[in-house]
C-alpha cells in the first residue's frame, strides 16, 4: 500500500473545529489541572507524607479474643447487647474494646492509637509512652525500608532535601500527637431518603434517622407512612479523634409491646431499615452525597439510599480542598512526573495481572503512594480509576494506552451498571450518588468522554495514518480504540441513560468511510507518483509525472490501470489487516467489505465520466479499452459482486464500455475478413488439401473459425452480467459471423464451376465439405453463444445464415451434379438405344419375367458404369450430408434425363407446330412439353431437351423394362441405407413424374381423353383478346330406363368475328363432342356457311349420343368458327370449349362463348396430347390431337 502518511492528510470530518481544538479538547477535561496549583500541591505533599509514613495498611490490628461478660455489656460498634450466658463476644487484649464477633471487622483497625487514647484518658502515662515509642519505631522502620517512596514524593512535588527533612519530622510528630491535638467540627444535614423497605403491615414505614459521631447520637423527627421521606434536619458535632466514624442509621418507629421489650434488652425498640458508616478521616470540605443503605447483618432486609450534606472544618485545615481534589492533585502530578519527566511523554503501562489488574495505575512505588493516600482519606477505588482515565486521555494516542483506557472504562461502566442485592438503584442514580458527586469530577468526566469520543472519531477517520497496517502494535491500539469507543457508548447508554446515543458500530463505520473517501481522493490526485513509488521495478525509469498530468487523460488509459492497482492494494490491506483487527461487530462492520464498496462507488463515478469523455474523442485503441474493461470486470467480480448492496442488482460498468466493445467488434470484422482472404489464398495455393486423414475439409475453414472463436472467447471472457448489453454484443458478433461466412461462401461459389470442369477432381467435393463444415461449426457457435437463450435478433441472424449456407450448399451440389449432365445424357441415350431393341408388344406374360430382368440389366449397363465410377469416389471424399445432396441432384438428373430422353420423346411435326404457336419460340414450347406433370399437379423440371430425330412410342414390355430399371436405380441410390432414404426416393417428384409418364403409355385412348377432359378445366379461359363469340343453347337428356345420355346443341349465331380476307368470307361453325367411348358414335357436326357475314345467324340444332359408361362430366364441347375454302383446307377463325360438367345443374343452358386463338392446357394436358400424337393407327387419337392442336389461321393481308 502506498505510504500516504507522507502527504498532508485531508480533513475527514465536516466540523474542522474539532480538528483544530483536538488537543485542547482532550486536555480541557483537565482544565482544573493541579499541576500549577502550588498551594494545593504543598498541602497534598504533606498529606501524602502523613499517609505514607504511617499507612493504614501498616496499622496495628486488634488482637481479638473470645470473651465472657459477667454483666450486661453492649457492642462498641452496633451498640447491641452481647447475648448469651458465656463467650458472648470478642475483646481486644490490647485496647479492651468489646464487640460482637460479626462486628469485629467493622471496627477501626488502628489498635495502637485507640490504646494510646484510652491510656491517656485514664492517666496511664507509662503505657502511653510505650505506645508512642512503638509508633516511632514503626515510622523509622517504614522510612528505612521504603526510602524510594519518600524520594519519589519529594521528586514529584519538587521539594528540596532540607524542606523534605523538616516536613518528615513534622509529619511524624502529627502522627504521634494522634487525637490529642486533632479536632474537627462536623455539620451533617439529613436531607432525604428514597426506596426504603416497607416494615409495617400497611405496606409502608415510619422512618427516622439517628446520626452518631463517637459517643454522641442525635435523632431526626419521624415521617409517618412514607418510603421516600424528606427530613432536612441539621446536626452539629465536635470530633476529637480522626479515627472516629459517623454512623447513620434509618429506623422504622414502632410503639407496641414488642418494641418495648426490644428496647429493654437491645436498647433499640424499632425496626432497622439500613445504615451507612463514614470514616471521619475521609471527610474534608463540603459534600452533598447519596449513600446506599447497607445491611447490619445478613438477615437484614434493606433497600434504598439516603442523601446527606456534610461539612467538615478540621482545625488548621479550614480552607483546604476536599480529599478527592487532593487525591486528584496527587495522581495528576505523579502521572505527569512518571510519564512526561521520566519517560519522555510515553505512558508506562504497568505489568499487572488478575481481576484487579485494572486498578494498578503505576509501578509498585507510585501505586503504593496513591493507594495509601486513597485508603487514608477515603477516596474510592472507582474515583481513582476515573482520575487515572482522565490522565490517560491526554495521552490516548500513545502505544498501549487505548487498551488500558478501554479496560478502565469497561470496569467503570460495570461498577455503575451492576446492581447489588442491597440496592436496586439504577446506574444513573449510582453515578449521581457517588461520594464525589458534589465535586466537578462527575461533570468533568462526562465532558471528558464527549470530547474523547469526538477525538476518537477524528483519529479513526484517519486510521490508515494513525494506525498503519505495517505496525502490529498500532493495529492492536486501533482495536482497543474501537473498544474504548464502544465503552463510551455503553457509558452513555447504561450509566447516563441517554435515549439513543450513536451506536459504536455505526460511528466506526462512518469513520472508516470517511477515511476511505479521503484515501481515494489522495490516490486519485497522486496516482502516478504513488504507483511509481510502490510498483516501479526499473530504477532507471523515472516515475516523475508533471503535476498537471497527475490525473486521468483522454490520450491514454494508463492512469486507470494504475488507479485500479492502488485501489486493490487498499482493499487488500483493509481486508487482511484491518478487518481481523476491527472484529468487534461481525454482523455490522466488515472493513474489507466497506472498503470495497466505498472504493468501487467512488471509482465508478469517476470511471463513468471518464468513459463518456473517451467516447467523444476515442483517442485510444479499442484493444486498450478492452484491456481496461477486463481489469474493471476483475475488480468488480473479485471484491464487489458479493457485497450485500450489489448482490441483487445488475452492475453498470458494462454500459461504460459498450461503445468500445462494439468498436472492437467492428474492427474485428475487418480483421476477420482479411484473415479469411489470406486463409483462402493459402488454401487455394495448397490445392485445397484435406487437413488430416479423417477430416474431409480443408484448412481454410479451420482458420476462419479459429479467428471467429478467438474473438468470441474474448467477448465471452468479458462475462457481461447485463443481459441487454450481452444481447447487443451477440447481435453485432452474429453480423460479423454472417458477413464473414457469406463472403467465404460467395468466394467458393464464384470459382466453383471452374473446379467442376476438371474430371475426377477431389476439389469440388472438398469445397462442398467446407461449406458443410461452416454449417456444422456455425451450429456449435450458436450453442456456445447461448443456444435457445440467445438474443432473439442475434438468433434470427444466425438461423438466417444457416438457411443461406444451406442454399449455397444446394446450389453447389446442383452445379456439381450438372457438370455430369453430358455424361449422363450420353449414357441415357445409350440406354434408349438398347431399350429400342427390346422386342415384344402387349402385356408381358409371367413366363418372360426373367427376360425382362435381363433386358433391364442390359439397359442399365451404361448408366451404372458411370455411377459406379463416380459415386465410389464421392463416398470417400464427401461428408455424409454433402454426399446425400450430391446423390439427390444426380438422382433428379438421371430421372429427368430418362424422362425426357426415353419416356417422352419429341412431338410429331404437327404438335411441334402447335408448340411453336403456343410459345414465343420452339425452345419455350419444348420446355413446356418436357415439364410433364403428374396428376397431383407436381412438376418434374428438366434443364434441356435434345430433340430426337424420330418419334418412338414405348411398348408395354419396354415400359416394364423401364419400371424394373427404375427399381434397380432406386436401390442403387439407397445403397443399403448409406445413401438416400427410401421415403425420399419414393416421394421424389421426379420419379413420380417419370412413372406417371410411363403409366400414360399403358393407358387406353379413351382413358387418356377422359383424363384430359377432367384435368383441363381452363382451356378457353384467359382470353385477353377474343376474336369473336358464339351463342349456343345446350340441353342434356338422360333416358330414364337405359340411362343413355344425349346432348342437343343449337348453334344460334356468331357475333363480332374478327377476320380479314381478300375473298369471300364464308363462316361456318363446327361442333365436336370430346370424351371417352365415342369411337362408334357421331362426334362432329357443322352448320352451313354464310357469305360475307361477320355476325352470321344459324339456328341449327345437332344431337350427340353419349354412352352409358360414364356421366356427362367426362365430356366437353369444342366449338370452332372456320372460313370455308374451296379446294383447300378450311381456315380456323377462333375456338371455344364448353365442359358439360359446368351445366349439369342446368338441363337447358344458353350462353355466349368467347372465341380464343388456341386451346389453353397445362403440362398434364400437353403430356396426354403428346402420347396420343404417337398413336398413328388410332383414328380417335389422331382426331383428338388434331382438335386440341388447332390454332387460329393466319389472316390474309395481315402483317
Amino acid at each position: 500500500m502506498p505510504d500516504i502518511r507522507k502527504r498532508k492528510p485531508i480533513p475527514l470530518v465536516s466540523d474542522l473545529s474539532l480538528v483544530q481544538s483536538r488537543k485542547a479538547g482532550i486536555t480541557s477535561a483537565l482544565a482544573s489541572s493541579t499541576l500549577n496549583n502550588e498551594e494545593l500541591k504543598n498541602h497534598v505533599y504533606k498529606k501524602t507524607l502523613q499517609a505514607l509514613v504511617y499507612p493504614i495498611s501498616c496499622t496495628t490490628p486488634h488482637n481479638f479474643e473470645v470473651w465472657t461478660a459477667t454483666t450486661p455489656t453492649y457492642c462498641y460498634e452496633c451498640e447491641g447487647l452481647l447475648w448469651g450466658i458465656a463467650r458472648q463476644g470478642m475483646r481486644c487484649a490490647e485496647c479492651g474494646v468489646k464487640c460482637h464477633e460479626k462486628c469485629q471487622d467493622l471496627l477501626n483497625a488502628d489498635c495502637l492509637q485507640r490504646a494510646a487514647e484510652k491510656s491517656s484518658k485514664h492517666g496511664a502515662e507509662d503505657r502511653t509512652q510505650n505506645i508512642i515509642m512503638v509508633l516511632k519505631d514503626r515510622m523509622k522502620i517504614r522510612e528505612r525500608n521504603k526510602p524510594e517512596i519518600f524520594e519519589l514524593i519529594q521528586e514529584v512535588f519538587g521539594v528540596n532535601k532540607t524542606t523534605h527533612t523538616q516536613q518528615m519530622k513534622a509529619v511524624k510528630q502529627s502522627v504521634l500527637d494522634g487525637t490529642s491535638k486533632w479536632s474537627a467540627k462536623i455539620s451533617i444535614t439529613v436531607v432525604c431518603a428514597q426506596g426504603l423497605q416497607a416494615k409495617d403491615k400497611t405496606g409502608s414505614s415510619d422512618p427516622y434517622v439517628t446520626v452518631q459521631v463517637g459517643k454522641t447520637k442525635k435523632r431526626t423527627k419521624t415521617i409517618y407512612g412514607n418510603l421516600n421521606p424528606v427530613w432536612e434536619e441539621n446536626f452539629h458535632f465536635e470530633c476529637h479523634n480522626s479515627s472516629d466514624r459517623i454512623k447513620v442509621r434509618v429506623w422504622d418507629e414502632d410503639d407496641d409491646i414488642k418494641s418495648r421489650v426490644k428496647q429493654r434488652f437491645k436498647r433499640e425498640s424499632d425496626d432497622f431499615l439500613g445504615q451507612t458508616i463514614i470514616e471521619v478521616r475521609t471527610l474534608s470540605g463540603e459534600m452533598d452525597v447519596w449513600y446506599n443503605l447497607d445491611k447490619r447483618t445478613d438477615k437484614s432486609a434493606v433497600s434504598g439510599a439516603i442523601r446527606l450534606h456534610i461539612s467538615v472544618e478540621i482545625k488548621g485545615e479550614e480552607k483546604v480542598a476536599p480529599y478527592h481534589v487532593q487525591y486528584t492533585c496527587l495522581h495528576e502530578n505523579l502521572f505527569h512526573f512518571v510519564t512526561d519527566l521520566q519517560n519522555n511523554g510515553v505512558v508506562k503501562i504497568p505489568d499487572a495481572k488478575g481481576d484487579d489488574a485494572w486498578k494498578v495505575y503505576f509501578d509498585e512505588t507510585a501505586q503504593e503512594i496513591v493507594d495509601e493516600f486513597a485508603m487514608r482519606y477515603g477516596v474510592e477505588s472507582i474515583y481513582q480509576a476515573m482520575t487515572h482515565f482522565a490522565c490517560l486521555s491526554s495521552k490516548y494516542m500513545c502505544p498501549g494506552v487505548p487498551a488500558v483506557m478501554s479496560t478502565l472504562l469497561a470496569n467503570i461502566n460495570a461498577y455503575y451498571a451492576h446492581t447489588t442485592s442491597s440496592s436496586n438503584a439504577n446506574a444513573s442514580d449510582r453515578f449521581a450518588a457517588s461520594n464525589f458527586g458534589v465535586s466537578p469530577m462527575k461533570d468533568r468526566f462526562v465532558k471528558l468522554l464527549d470530547q474523547l469520543h469526538n477525538s476518537l472519531r477524528i483519529d479513526l477517520s484517519m486510521y490508515r495514518n494513525n494506525f498503519p497496517a505495517s505496525s502490529p502494535e498500532r493495529l492492536q491500539d486501533l482495536k482497543s480504540t474501537v473498544d474504548l469507543l464502544t465503552s463510551i457508548t455503553f457509558f452513555r447508554m447504561k450509566v447516563q441513560e441517554l435515549q439513543s446515543p450513536p451506536r459504536a458500530s455505526q460511528v466506526v463505520k462512518d469513520c472508516v468511510k470517511a477515511c476511505l473517501n479521503s484515501t481515494y481522493e489522495y490516490i486519485f490526485n497522486n496516482c502516478h507518483e504513488l504507483y511509481s513509488r510502490e510498483y516501479q521495478t526499473d530504477p532507471t525509469k523515472k516515475g516523475e509525472v508533471p503535476p498537471e498530468e497527475q490525473g486521468p487523460s483522454i490520450k491514454n488509459l494508463d492512469f486507470w490501470s494504475k488507479l485500479i492497482t492502488l485501489i486493490v492494494s487498499i482493499i487488500e490491506e483493509d481486508k487482511n489487516s484491518y478487518t481481523p483487527c476491527l472484529n468487534q461487530f461481525p454482523q455490522e462492520l466488515n472493513v474489507g467489505k466497506i472498503s470495497a464498496e466505498v472504493m468501487w462507488n467512488l471509482f465508478a463515478q469517476d470511471m463513468k465520466y471518464a468513459m463518456e469523455e473517451h467516447e467523444k474523442h476515442r483517442l485510444c485503441k479499442s484493444a486498450d479499452y478492452m484491456n481496461l474493461h477486463f481489469k474493471v470486470k476483475w475488480l468488480y467480480n473479485e471484491y464487489v459482486t458479493e457485497l450485500p448492496s450489489f448482490k441483487s442488482r445488475v452492475p453498470e460498468y458494462p454500459a461504460w464500455f459498450e461503445p468500445f466493445v462494439i468498436q472492437w467488434l467492428d474492427e474485428n470484422e475487418e480483421v476477420s475478413r482479411d484473415f479469411l482472404h489470406g486463409a483462402l489464398e493459402r488454401d487455394k495455393k495448397d490445392g485445397f488439401q484435406q487437413t488430416s486423414e479423417h477430416a474431409l475439409f480443408s484448412c481454410s475453414v479451420v482458420d476462419v473459425f479459429s479467428q471467429l472463436n478467438q474473438s468470441f472467447e474474448i467477448i465471452k471472457k468479458l462475462e457481461c452480467p447485463d443481459p441487454q448489453i450481452v444481447g447487443h454484443y451477440m447481435r453485432r458478433f452474429a453480423k460479423t459471423i454472417s458477413n464473414v461466412l457469406l463472403q467465404y461462401a460467395e468466394i467458393i461459389s464464384k470459382d466453383f464451376a471452374s473446379y467442376c470442369s476438371k474430371e475426377k477432381e477431389k476439389v469440388p467435393c472438398i469445397l462442398m465439405n467446407n461449406i458443410q463444415q461452416l454449417r456444422v461449426q456455425l451450429e456449435k457457435m450458436f450453442e456456445a453463444m447461448g443456444g435457445k437463450d440467445l438474443d432473439t435478433e442475434a438468433s434470427d441472424i444466425l438461423k438466417e445464415l444457416q438457411v443461406k449456407l444451406n442454399n449455397v450448399l444446394d446450389d453447389l451440389s446442383r452445379v456439381f451434379a450438372t457438370s455430369f449432365q453430358p455424361h449422363i445424357e450420353e449414357c441415357v441415350k445409350q440406354m434408349g438405344d438398347i431399350l429400342s431393341q427390346v422386342k415384344g408388344t402387349g402385356n408381358v406374360p409371367a413366363s418372360t419375367c426373367s427376360s425382362v430382368a435381363q433386358d433391364a440389366d442390359n439397359v442399365l449397363q451404361p448408366i451404372m458404369d458411370l455411377l459406379d465410377s463416380n459415386l465410389t469416389l464421392f463416398a470417400k471424399i464427401c461428408e455424409k450430408t454433402v454426399l446425400k445432396r450430391v446423390l439427390k441432384e444426380l438422382w433428379k438428373l438421371v430421372m429427368n434425363t430418362m424422362e425426357k430422353t426415353i419416356v417422352l420423346p419429341p412431338l410429331t411435326d404437327q404438335t411441334g407446330t402447335l408448340l411453336r404457336k403456343h410459345g414465343k419460340g420452339t425452345e419455350k414450347g419444348t420446355q413446356m412439353i418436357f415439364n410433364a406433370a403428374k396428376e397431383l399437379g407436381q412438376l418434374s423440371k428438366l434443364k434441356d431437351h435434345m430433340v430426337r430425330e424420330e418419334a418412338k412410342s414405348l411398348t408395354p414390355k419396354q415400359c416394364a423394362v423401364v419400371e424394373l430399371a427404375l427399381d434397380t436405380i432406386k436401390q442403387y441410390f439407397h445403397a443399403g441405407g448409406v445413401g438416400l432414404k427410401k421415403t425420399f426416393l419414393e416421394k421424389s417428384p421426379d420419379l413420380q413424374s417419370l412413372r406417371y409418364a410411363l403409366s400414360l403409355y399403358t393407358q387406353a385412348t379413351d382413358l387418356l381423353i377422359k383424363t384430359f377432359v377432367q384435368t383441363q378445366s381452363s382451356q378457353g379461359s384467359g382470353v385477353d383478346d377474343p376474336v369473336g363469340e358464339v351463342s349456343i343453347h345446350v340441353e342434356l337428356l338422360t333416358h330414364p330406363s337405359s340411362g343413355e345420355h344425349k346432348v342437343t346443341v343449337k348453334v344460334v349465331a356468331a357475333n363480332d368475328l374478327k377476320w380479314q380476307t381478300s375473298g369471300i368470307f364464308r363462316p361456318f361453325i363446327e361442333v365436336n363432342i370430346i370424351g371417352p367411348h365415342l369411337s362408334d358414335k357421331k362426334r362432329k357436326f357443322a352448320t352451313k356457311s354464310k357469305n360475307n357475314s361477320w355476325a352470321p345467324k344459324y339456328n341449327e340444332s345437332f344431337q350427340f349420343t353419349l354412352g352409358t359408361e360414364t356421366g356427362p362430366e367426362c365430356y366437353e364441347l369444342q366449338v370452332c368458327v372456320k372460313d370455308y375454302c374451296f379446294a383447300r383446307e378450311d381456315r380456323t377463325v377462333g375456338i371455344a370449349v364448353l365442359q358439360l360438367r359446368d351445366i349439369l345443374q342446368r338441363p337447358g343452358c344458353a350462353c355466349w362463348l368467347p372465341l380464343g386463338r388456341r386451346i389453353h392446357m397445362d403440362d398434364t394436358g400437353l403430356t396426354v396430347l403428346r402420347i396420343l400424337s404417337q398413336r398413328n393407327n388410332d383414328e380417335v387419337a389422331k382426331e383428338f390431337v388434331k382438335l386440341k392442336s388447332d390454332t387460329r389461321s393466319a389472316e390474309e393481308g395481315s402483317s
